[in-house]
């Protein structure tokens, strides 16, 4: 007889973890469970063995060498069993040292600070880059090979890595030991393969030249300008590959690029996904390939940056597969994600007289349309306005934009500590229209009405006394309204031209803007007068981190017909939006003088910053954050008065530019570099955005 004697495994009651703070007691059960060790699964010993080396394995990972994890197995009643995972995470082991043996050409120190892991520094507890990961030292050994590469050493070699713990697991010394081999320089470049397009075209494209130091990112940047050429006559699969040879003896390496064009192939349709709100005709006609038609890149790409330009989606992707079975098709999937388009926006400022504070709300997409409507409500101190502006920006097919405007405006100037001394009640409305001329060009023109009832404080002539008491209006508001009355009705007609060449509308780092424009009161009523301004952008890349802003200004007005520009037309600058480091609208001529004096403005306005803009350390090239170091610099003019001005404001300074979730915000922390004693500085200023 035989007697089989079998004893259960017991089943999991309860599974706990403890001590873990890198990694949420949630989500660890939930992998346990998935490695069988959950509630109600059958206890093997062999498994709980595993789940503890693959708790190590996860914290190891994280740079946590020193975690323990003590696993505990309590009995039960009914053959049950409760799991406890303890862990004792220890700290992260720290970086202590890293090594570049074989480097003789380049610095030790300058070939570390182009990686990403490094020893520890005062940003390191955010950064993390003083602990170790596989994938980030892989990723730095690539980097040095391209260092190397683009500075003609085709034969860099990274020998080997070696990554070394300390007994008490607390520290890692990493070694990399390279080989760099001789500098190439470049020798004869040819043309091979199926050239569908002229020889002479194509190589206008190559960015290596024949006894040019080889650059591996020249050579790559000239193979991609080939081949998207080919792709703007269809070629979307062309390919372009560079064979080298290399000659030891003379250090020089001759390339042969090959081109095989592959199939042409043209779009079958464009797919969009992603717009809950926003229709898809406000994508579609902002597209410039067309379905149907051969494929182009270039259309593509500026298909993708208008789709972007319309500042309706937080991000815009665009992809071009093949259509299966169909060698000659391909599709173009358009992903966009949407944004809030509503906004209310805020600035203002602190200094020593106090603070400043403006708003004012828009909506950019109405129900989805690509209408923007703005409907502006400021009942503050000083102005009191009542605004409402709508814009469609294809109100024909063409797209030509067409808007209006009607507003109400109060300013009680007296009340400031700092301006001039007047009050203003004004109407007005007006149609406003912009052409596309090209992709990146508009015309645009309007026309608009507007009365403005002016209320000055003028000395009386006989006794010289102030009508309520107080200071005076400034000289030149008493005589223009001696002249001119209180009541002032024109006909305003504006026009003019702009030109955005931007890679981003929020953040840019390469291409430039350009704006001019053109304000005339048309003759026959109050207002005869003309103002003229011009506006010039450019942003530059230094380096791969480094982007230079360079912006110029320059604006001009008079009267015309024995007329005079009307003193609250008139140019102001100062402020975040101009210099900063002084109060908004305060630079210039001054009727006055110490702490009387008004700021009044000019005729002439000429503004001039320049601008780096870097990371934020710790974030690197993040797209959603930079900081800056400005210099600015502008003066306002009044050639029209006997007022005099003290010349050119300075100002130097940090800025902070960044896309919250709740809108674009912009601070700049200032200091004035020549304020005269009629100034008023502003060393804190911001502007931010709130989008609903």
């Amino acid at each position: 007889m035989l007697v089989v004697i079998v004893d259960e495994r017991p089943s999991i009651a309860t599974v706990d973890v403890e001590g873990t703070k890198e990694f949420p007691a949630d989500q660890l059960k939930s992998s346990l469970s998935d490695l069988g060790l959950g509630v109600a699964r059958t206890f093997d010993r062999a498994l709980l063995d595993k789940a503890e080396q693959e708790l190590k394995r996860q914290y190891n990972a994280r740079g946590k060498y020193a975690a323990t994890v003590t696993t505990t197995v309590t009995p039960l009643e009914r053959n049950r069993v409760g799991l406890r995972f303890t862990v004792v995470e220890g700290d992260a082991a720290k970086i202590r040292q890293i090594r570049i043996l074989g480097a003789k050409v380049f610095k030790e120190d300058d070939l570390i600070e182009i990686m990403s892991l490094r020893t520890p520094d005062w940003l390191s507890w955010y950064t993390k880059n003083d602990q170790y990961s596989k994938q980030k030292l892989q990723a730095d050994l690539e980097t040095l090979r391209s260092y190397y590469l683009n500075r003609g050493y085709l034969e860099f070699n990274v020998e080997g890595t070696q990554v070394s713990l300390s007994p008490d697991r607390k520290d890692l010394y990493i070694t990399i030991s390279v080989s760099e081999g001789e500098p190439y320089k470049v020798g004869e470049v040819k043309l091979g393969g199926e050239m569908l397009v002229p020889e002479d075209e194509l190589r206008k494209l190559i960015r290596v030249q024949s006894g040019d130091t080889f650059s591996r990112e020249k050579l790559n940047a000239s193979t991609k300008a080939i081949s998207d050429r080919l792709s703007n006559d269809g070629y979307a699969f062309a390919n372009v590959n560079a064979a080298p040879e290399l000659d030891k003896d003379k250090r020089t390496a001759n390339f042969t690029l090959f081109i095989d064009p592959g199939r042409r192939v043209y779009v079958r349709r464009i797919v969009v996904n992603g717009n809950t709100k926003t229709r898809d005709e406000v994508i579609r006609r902002e597209f410039r390939q067309m379905e149907g038609g051969w494929y182009s890149a270039a259309q593509i790409d500026a298909s993708k940056r208008r789709v972007d330009r319309t500042n309706y989606f937080a991000e815009v992707g665009v992809e071009t597969p093949a259509v299966a079975g169909s060698p000659d098709q391909v599709d173009v999937n358009v992903k966009v994600k949407e944004k809030s388009t509503g906004s209310i926006s805020i600035g203002g400022g602190f200094s020593s007289d106090g603070f400043l504070f403006s708003s004012s709300v828009a909506q950019a997409n109405v129900l989805g349309s690509g209408n923007s409507i703005a409907i502006g409500a400021n009942t503050g101190r000083i102005n009191t306005t009542y605004s409402l502006s709508f814009t469609n920006p294809y109100s024909t097919v063409d797209g030509v934009s067409r808007g209006f405007d009607i507003y109400k405006r109060r300013t009680d100037a007296a009340l400031l500590s700092y301006g001039p001394r007047y009050n203003t009640d004004s109407y007005g409305g007006g149609l406003r229209f912009s052409v596309p001329v090209t992709e990146t060009d508009a015309i645009n023109f309007g026309l608009a009405v507007e009365s403005t009832m002016l209320e000055t404080f003028c000395p009386d002539p006989v006794t010289g006394l102030v009508p309520g008491g107080g200071a005076a209006s400034f000289r030149s508001a008493c005589s223009y309204v001696a002249r001119q009355g209180d009541q002032n009705v024109g006909l305003i007609a504006s026009a003019g031209w702009s030109r955005m060449r931007l890679d981003s509308v929020i953040l840019p780092t390469s291409g430039y803007r350009q704006r001019a424009s053109l304000e005339v009161g048309v003759p026959g009523l109050d207002l005869q007068y003309y103002k003229a301004s011009y506006e010039h952008v450019i942003y530059y890349p230094l380096t791969k981190q480094l982007t230079l802003k360079l912006n110029g200004e320059v604006g001009y007005g008079n009267g015309y017909s024995g007329s005079e520009l009307p003193f609250f037309k008139n140019f102001y600058a100062g402020g975040i939006t101009s210099v900063r480091g002084y109060r908004t609208s305060t630079l210039g001529p001054k009727d006055g003088t110490g702490l009387l004096a008004r700021p009044i403005g000019g005729n002439q306005r000429l503004v001039g910053n320049a601008e780096v803009f870097f990371p934020v350390p710790g974030l690197g090239k993040s797209y959603n954050a930079r900081i800056s170091t400005f210099l600015d610099a502008g003066v306002i003019r009044n050639t029209l008065e006997t007022v005099g001005d003290d010349g050119p404001r300075i100002s130097t300074g940090i800025g902070v530019y960044f896309v919250s979730p709740f809108g674009p915000i912009q601070l700049a922390v200032s200091q004035p570099l020549n304020a005269g004693p009629n100034d008023i500085p502003q060393r804190f200023q911001f502007t931010m955005g709130s989008n609903f």
